[in-house]
């Protein structure tokens, strides 16, 4: 008698990389900066257990999402219009971006899609000559810094120190901006696709000041970015030594945060046990707790947009 069903075989490679993946270090993964030359197996098996990503499943969504683009298009609603009208033409890469941020569900990738081209229509101000020479001063001052090595589970790590932040000198809008920038930037790489990123934020120096001169409305904001917005897999916000006021903060942020951002959201405060089972202390700079050197900032925006003078 037939067997039936889907039972399939699992070959010995296929079982060594689910081994590796469970016995990672911040070794076995590519460069953060830069395209992926060579996909390590152990991210590439990743990719299908948890993405269901295989060669005919990428093939045939790319068809179907194409598909879907120009059906709804065809509908008349005006976001699926602008979907068609920004991504109808690109290439096959990009749009796989939003395919693995929704784990190849074409249904739930085309919403993505809907909602990368309504962050940008809500909020033009982010969007508007947003060039790298536009936030190359933002990044060189660190915000944000982007670890030069990935965590252990390969992804892209992104560190924010409010301690001297200054409101005046450097608008919220502003610091978003390089945000943006920089996660386009980040998900050319297909590594950073699959694994991720996780937010890493210091509010040691988080003043009254600070605390009353960012509004609702920045901080929704901000909220917006990390969710349905961007093809990123937004893995974990860390927050470490915060202040006893950040909590009023905190408690206007998380009306506009879905469930599933809540549950990645980890307030440490001065107990850092759980932070460092999740990040290996060599790979962090001194002002995060690690045993590395503070960022250099200014060559963390060479890496990410060349060495051009882009001074204004």
């Amino acid at each position: 008698m037939a067997a039936t069903g889907s039972f399939r075989m699992v070959s010995e490679e296929e079982q060594a990389m689910r081994s590796k993946l469970e016995h990672l270090t911040v070794k076995d993964h590519g460069p953060v900066f830069g395209p992926c030359h060579k996909m390590p197996g152990h991210t590439a098996q990743k990719a299908k257990d948890e993405l269901n990503e295989t060669e005919e499943r990428r093939a045939s969504s790319l068809k179907e999402l194409r598909a879907l683009m120009k059906e709804k298009a065809a509908d008349g609603d005006e976001l699926a219009k602008l979907v068609l009208e920004r991504f109808g033409d690109k290439p096959d890469a990009l749009l796989l971006r939003f395919l693995r941020a929704r784990k190849f569900d074409v249904v739930r990738a085309h919403e993505l899609l809907r909602g990368y081209v309504r962050f940008r229509k809500e909020y033009p101000e982010l969007f508007e000559n947003l060039t790298p020479e536009a936030v190359r001063s933002t990044i060189e001052a660190g915000y944000p810094v982007v670890l030069p090595s990935r965590d252990k589970y390969g992804r892209a790590v992104l560190l924010f120190n409010i301690e001297n932040w200054d409101l005046e000198e450097i608008t919220f809008d502003e610091i978003l901006r390089a945000y943006c920038v920089i996660l386009e930037k980040l998900l050319e790489n297909e590594e950073t696709q699959i694994n991720g990123f996780v937010l890493i934020e210091n509010f040691k120096g988080f003043t009254m000041q600070h605390a009353s001169g960012i509004k609702p409305a920045e901080l929704k904001k901000m909220v917006d970015m990390l969710q349905d917005s961007f093809p990123a897999r937004f893995k974990a916000v860390h927050v470490t030594h915060q202040p006893w006021y950040f909590t009023t903060t905190y408690n206007v942020v998380k009306p506009f945060m879905k469930s599933k951002l809540l549950e990645r959201v980890f307030v440490h405060g001065d107990e850092l046990d759980n932070y460092f089972k999740e990040f290996d202390a060599d790979i962090l700079p001194s002002d995060f707790d690690g045993k590395g050197s503070v960022a250099d900032c200014q060559a963390i925006a060479t890496k990410l947009f060349g060495s051009e003078d882009t001074a204004l």
